[in-house]
C-alpha cells in the first residue's frame, strides 16, 4: 500500500510540473511575437504605471497598521523628497526610494523626540 501511494504522489507531481512548464513553453513562444514598443506594451505600461501610483497613493492617504499612525505631512514630505531625488539622480529609483524612507524615518525620529 505505501508503494502505491508513493508512486501516485510521483505521479502527481510530473503532472503538476507538466502542467507548469507547458504554461512557461507558451509563455516565451508568444514572448517572442509581442513588440516591446508596441502600442499593447504601452498600454500595459500605462496600466502597471496607473496601479502603482494608486497604490502608493493609497498607502500615502490612508495607510494602515503603525503607518496610520504617523502624520500625513510626515509622509507626505517624505514623498516629495523621494520624488524630487528621484528626478534630480535622472529617474534612477535608489536614491529616491532611500532619500524618500531616510526623510521620512528622521522625522518620525524627531515626533518621537518630541522635538516636531
Amino acid at each position: 500500500m505505501p508503494e502505491q501511494h508513493e508512486l501516485a504522489l510521483w505521479g502527481l507531481l510530473s503532472m503538476v510540473s507538466l502542467a507548469t512548464y507547458v504554461w512557461r513553453a507558451t509563455g516565451v513562444v508568444i514572448a517572442a511575437r509581442i513588440k516591446p514598443n508596441g502600442r499593447l506594451s504601452q498600454w500595459f505600461t500605462c496600466v502597471a504605471y496607473g496601479m502603482l501610483a494608486g497604490l502608493i497613493s493609497r498607502i500615502m492617504l490612508m495607510p494602515v497598521g503603525i503607518l496610520a499612525h504617523t502624520p500625513l505631512v510626515d509622509r507626505l514630505v517624505a514623498l516629495g523628497c523621494g520624488f524630487a531625488l528621484f528626478v534630480l539622480c535622472r529617474r534612477a529609483m535608489i536614491p529616491g526610494v532611500v532619500g524618500a524612507v531616510g526623510v521620512f524615518m528622521v522625522l518620525a525620529a524627531l515626533r518621537g523626540y518630541g522635538i516636531l
